[in-house]
């Protein structure tokens, strides 16, 4: 087991959200922890947190690692863990340097649009960090070289709290090549006892593309009442201005901003973990789009001499139609590498028109149903190259409860997955309940709703209790 004890170099801890049992990559902290490393005084490295660990106990694998020196922790990709958050706060009590980075930091820091002017809206995490960066990693460099007790106000990506109380907000860099190339998998920790054990990573992740074509353009669109309040006051709908799915934080986060570099990709794939049998560990590209460009990747690695085991694919119901032919020709050449293409999720989300309309999903129940059947039909034909099965480890979208679902709906939906027997082999075991970040596009329905119904929605953390609401006198 590592002690905590690396080398001269000073010291940082990158800390991210992780479920009990996996053995995943995390490609962003990762990645960031990599370029720092590589780039600055600062040694580098990541610490999944499970909901299951002991505070206490990692608080003294944190005073353990540091070993006296100044603590320097970035907190990313939480998924609004509020232990998360109250940990960073403590940490920074204690006179650490603790630093909130990743997807939505900047929204996260700053706090829900117009709670200066409403008392139940979140607040933001800027109490419980010294500083956020919003964009990519390498931002981080000049504000480390600089010694951290400087005036960080001015950096690219950063936001800072002055003694009044008011938040700056820079622009980010521009995302480039040269710091989207190399990953060092062998630098992700987990908690064990009050000290970090080095965890193997069985599948990694390979970034091809920033952000989803879907979040590429602003649109108008209209998303009816949730059903309990349209019961009360009869059919209505809000307008909003949206960029992707309404859900999603990610798409407000980073929209649409193009592909990575060739020679990025197959240097990422270079430095994915050995198996014994020489070939790559599985690995999810990071595209929303991926069918067109699918063969290309194997492409590239045998431009690299490397030889992949299994890609793991996430995308839409859409861009699966369109690129189906792509993926059979696909499927053909991977048959003959020995390469294994998973559907690893499939977003679906709903089976009703109505919801997927109000998701601004961009897709039709029966388009889903197109995909499903072409999948089925796909899997006879490369029985042991092609998954998509619960079983085989995919875990496609399936969003329940919505604000939206009336007795009719669920009639329906319910008639759909027995019709089609979706239980079978595209359901997971379990619902994801619609979650709405403070910072997504439903949360500016919510917040229109509460202010032409004079109600108040609950908050809790970074997300909206869609569910728990209350009427104003």
């Amino acid at each position: 087991m590592w002690k905590g004890k690396m080398n001269s170099k000073k010291k940082f801890v990158i800390i991210t959200g992780y479920f009990k049992g996996e053995s995943y990559g995390l490609l962003g902290p990762q990645m960031a922890a990599t370029v720092i490393s590589d780039n600055s005084e600062y040694e580098a490295l990541v610490v999944g947190v499970t909901n299951e660990d002991d505070k206490t106990d990692l608080i003294t694998a944190l005073e353990n690692h540091f070993s006296g020196t100044r603590m320097v922790i970035g907190f990313s990709t939480l998924g609004g863990r509020p232990d998360l958050f109250d940990l960073a706060g403590e940490l920074k009590d204690k006179g650490a340097v603790t630093i909130l980075a990743g997807p939505q930091a900047n929204v996260d820091f700053k706090g829900e649009v117009g709670h200066d002017r409403f008392d139940h809206r979140f607040k933001g995490m800027s109490d419980r960090f010294t500083f956020a960066i919003q964009g990519p990693v390498q931002q981080i460099l000049p504000i480390l070289e600089s010694g951290l007790d400087s005036d960080i106000s001015e950096f690219d990506g950063v936001l800072s709290r002055n003694k009044d109380g008011q938040i700056k907000e820079n622009r980010p860099a521009p995302w480039e090549d040269q710091w989207l190339s190399k990953v060092d998998w062998t630098n992700i920790y987990r908690l064990k006892g009050t000290s970090f054990a080095r965890m193997p990573i069985t599948c990694g992740q390979v970034l091809q593309q920033i952000g989803c074509p879907h979040a590429a353009k602003e649109r108008k669109i209209q998303i009816d009442y949730p059903a309990d309040l349209a019961n009360e006051t009869g059919p209505k709908h809000v307008t909003i201005a949206q960029k992707g799915c309404s859900f999603c934080d990610v798409a407000q986060d980073k929209g649409f901003m193009g592909a990575v570099g060739e020679e990025a990709v197959k240097s990422q794939m270079a430095c994915l973990p050995e198996q014994a049998d020489g070939s790559r560990v599985a690995f999810e590209l990071i595209n929303e789009s991926p069918l067109p460009k699918l063969d290309r990747v194997m492409e590239l690695a045998c431009e690299c001499s490397l030889e992949l085991s299994q890609i793991n694919l996430t995308l839409r119901a859409d861009y699966f139609l369109k690129g189906q032919e792509n993926l059979k020709n696909t499927l053909e050449k991977a048959q003959k590498k020995n390469i294994r293409i998973l559907l690893a999720s499939i977003g679906f989300e709903s089976f009703d028109d109505t919801i997927l309309k109000n998701m601004n999903k961009g897709v039709t129940r029966q388009m889903n149903l197109d995909t499903i059947k072409t999948i089925r039909d796909l899997k006879p034909k490369f029985p042991c190259h092609f998954g998509y099965l619960k079983e085989e480890g995919a875990n496609h979208g399936f969003i329940h409860p919505t604000p939206w679902d009336t007795p009719d709906i669920s009639k329906e939906v319910n008639l759909t997955i027995d019709m089609y027997q979706l239980a079978m082999d595209i359901l997971p075991p379990h619902s994801t309940p619609l979650i709405i970040h403070h910072a997504s596009g439903l949360a500016d329905w919510i917040r229109q709703i509460e202010q032409q119904e004079n109600i108040q929605f609950e908050r809790v953390g970074t997300t909206i209790a869609w569910w728990q609401h209350k009427r104003l006198v």
